[in-house]
């Protein structure tokens, strides 16, 4: 905790010195070039619109950029972190939705895109209802060329353990239409890691049993690749068509972790092996066509396909340190064969200070799953979701206002038991938008969304953990409601932007786990609880700390939470940040990075992602970018969780066997041809698939 509040205290202290050393105003919408002697990055121009921010990189920008995410990371989005080296793109610790002309995208597919076609980045932290409950979108609007293509390639292994990322992608253009092929491959094999872990288990008479577990050894493995081929055709202000078929393969992805448990009754120490995992392979295929009409009209439709074979897997193994003497073996193995398809078709109207947009989607799950411990026994489930929206948007002076409501029924049963649930809720969403002049908004929002079980939280098959605990589905659940009331002020000032943001949030029946004693066994199961209440406040400034030299950003941010379910009654206290400094000079750029994971309250337990550093530095040289690194320098690698059951109270941390990992990376791209407007896919119809995981500690 020392090492956050230093950070905190840092922060402060330069922001307050930026603010005090602004002496003159600049112009609404842009921000002074940084003059590098013989190396140039001008700031992105911002257009501040009503319901999103709008970035134009600057030519310096792309051309010191290899790739999509290099090109975001250099912007320094106020209240985005992006972890080009864990590929990943956050908003004050929540994962943002990422698109692509409109259409929903993944991180891979956002390190292909050249940063030459990139002509402005649309970032909405306050999405409409046709993105149904995203907390955040950013939008990369990109342009093709008329003729010739694109190739770019980037590889970025570490040095001192199996991980690394490499992608290539290659577009080839001839007149209106674009062909693109694009993979990527994500490394990590059998790498060192352990688990510190210990838990209390307080019996129904009273009695507690303590067990302590010191690691002997273990690893991580999450080795994936992906494939895809795409085709589109764009007929200017007319029609535009896009299809594309790809593939997600997943090798065995494992935590596998041994060690040497000590009891607190007395008993001999027990050696443990315990493993879990899952492998599989995703093919997907989606189309989408849109058709202008006249007086400002506009139908797009959009469809997606998918279909999962893999399994998932857990093996856990007691045995008596002394003797040898096995005493808990359980194996599980479920194999999954899982269909998802979606679709959806929207209408957008628009006049001159105002905009209509009306749609309907539906999406439809079918699993199949077999539990080879339970003598290959089979069990299905289907899941059905019909969702329509009606939005309006109206602009009237310095206010602009957006209304509207949303309907959803979710339906799922199944097969075996005939036991499920349905229902329909209703969405309502409003925005109020005041913007005092260019430099200063405030926004003021109410959104709700619904969220169904998934696969694991309602299958009713019983799967062993350990010698004590089980683990048990509820078909009979109800989707889940959520609630949230957000207050944001957005400012531009001389050298200083960012947002100050305050919110709200309930999930009055939210679906969490909850433990009980049952016929001597702990069962793990899952309710409509009494519901989670939290309030957040965060801030999220770019500063120029040395005009023409260092650029600082970050998240500062305080959540306060109450969570009641089966049998308790939980609260929650947080501080969490993440700050980015950026020197630049000559062709090169020193990057510092600082991330402490927010630890978030849900049903009886608390979490926590990645907390990170990381040190790189960057050369670019014609149409290379070099880059070697330091993950973690200075901090220790840390994910993990605290159970705060009255049954069961355990903690838990993931660790690396190593302080600190150096990498590389090497990035190339050309690009050949003229440059025209791209496809712009502005619906997207839901397929992802579900997945059966395997129950463990």
């Amino acid at each position: 905790m020392k090492r956050i509040y230093l950070t905190i205290l840092s922060f402060t202290i330069a922001l307050s010195s930026a603010l005090s050393l602004s002496a003159q105003r600049e112009t609404a919408d842009t921000i002074k070039a940084r003059q590098l002697d013989d190396f140039v990055i001008d700031a992105p121009k911002v257009v501040k619109k009503a319901d999103m921010d709008v970035f134009y990189p600057s030519g310096s920008a792309v051309t010191h950029s290899k790739d999509g995410m290099t090109l975001l990371r250099n912007l320094m989005i106020p209240a985005l972190t992006v972890d080009n080296v864990l590929g990943t793109i956050k908003t004050s610790g929540e994962e943002v939705q990422v698109r692509i002309n409109g259409r929903a995208a993944t991180i891979e597919q956002v390190r292909n895109l050249l940063p030459q076609t990139i002509k402005k980045i649309e970032w909405m932290d306050n999405p409409g209802l046709r993105y149904n409950g995203a907390a955040a979108v950013l939008n990369f609007i990109v342009v093709n060329p008329t003729a010739g293509g694109s190739l770019m390639t980037q590889v970025g292994p570490a040095l001192n353990i199996p991980f690394g990322r490499y992608n290539a992608s290659l577009k080839l253009n001839r007149g209106r239409s674009q062909w693109g092929l694009s993979a990527g491959y994500k490394l990590t094999n059998h790498i060192r890691s352990h688990r510190d872990y210990v838990e209390t288990f307080t019996f129904p008479d009273g009695e507690k049993l303590t067990r302590v577990e010191t690691p002997t050894g273990g690893y991580m493995s999450n080795t994936w690749g992906d494939l895809s081929l795409d085709y589109s055709y764009i007929k200017p202000d007319t029609t535009v068509f896009w299809v594309a078929l790809s593939g997600w393969k997943d090798w065995p992805s494992v935590s596998d972790f041994e060690g040497k448990m000590s009891l607190s009754s007395g008993g001999d120490d027990i050696l443990l092996h315990d493993s879990r995992g899952n492998n599989g392979f995703t093919p997907t295929l989606s189309a989408y066509l849109e058709q202008h009409l006249s007086h400002n009209q506009l139908l797009a439709v959009d469809f997606s396909a998918s279909m999962y074979n893999g399994s998932s897997f857990s093996k856990y193994l007691e045995r008596n340190a002394a003797t040898q003497e096995v005493i808990n073996d359980v194996n599980r193995n479920i194999k999954d064969r899982n269909q998802a398809y979606g679709l959806e078709a929207d209408y957008i109207k628009k006049w001159k200070n105002s905009k209509l947009t009306a749609g309907v989607s539906y999406s439809a799950n079918r699993n199949r799953s077999e539990y080879e411990n339970l003598d290959d026994a089979v069990f299905h489930q289907r899941q059905d979701k019909v969702y329509f929206f009606g939005e309006y948007f109206q602009r009237f002076g310095k206010f602009s206002l957006t209304a509207g409501v949303g309907g959803q029924y979710i339906d799922f049963r199944s097969r075996e038991s005939g036991k499920g649930n349905s229902s329909w809720n209703v969405i309502p969403k409003a925005t109020l938008t005041y913007s005092l002049n260019s430099n200063h908004r405030l926004m003021l929002n109410f959104t709700s969304w619904q969220t169904a079980p998934s696969l694991s939280e309602t299958n009713s098959v019983p799967q062993q953990i350990d010698g004590l605990q089980w683990q048990v589905g509820n078909p009979e659940l109800h989707a889940s409601s959520s609630w949230r009331l957000q207050l944001r002020y957005n400012f531009t000032l001389p050298r200083v932007m960012g947002t100050f943001g305050v919110q709200a949030f309930t999930s009055p029946n939210a679906i969490t786990s909850y433990m009980q004693w049952h016929d001597g066994k702990l069962v793990t199961s899952y309710e409509n609880s009494k519901g989670l209440q939290n309030l957040r406040v965060w801030l999220s400034p770019q500063i120029e700390v040395i005009p023409n030299w260092l650029t600082l950003s970050g998240t500062l941010q305080y959540r306060a939470e109450r969570m009641r379910g089966t049998g308790y009654r939980l609260y929650n206290h947080d501080w969490s940040g993440d700050v980015t400094a950026m020197l630049s000079h000559w062709n090169f750029q020193l990057i510092v990075q600082y991330e402490r994971a927010q630890r978030s309250l849900w049903g009886e337990s608390i979490s926590w992602g990645e907390t990170i550093s990381m040190v790189v530095l960057n050369y670019n040289w014609k149409k290379f970018e070099f880059a070697a690194g330091v993950l973690c320098p200075f901090t220790k690698y840390d994910q993990g969780s605290k159970s705060l059951s009255k049954y069961n109270t355990n903690e838990m941390h993931y660790r690396l066997n190593m302080s600190a990992v150096p990498f590389i990376q090497i990035s190339y791209n050309l690009q050949w041809g003229h440059q025209k407007r791209g496809a712009s896919k502005l619906v997207n119809a839901s397929s992802d698939v579900d997945r059966s995981t395997s129950a463990g500690r």
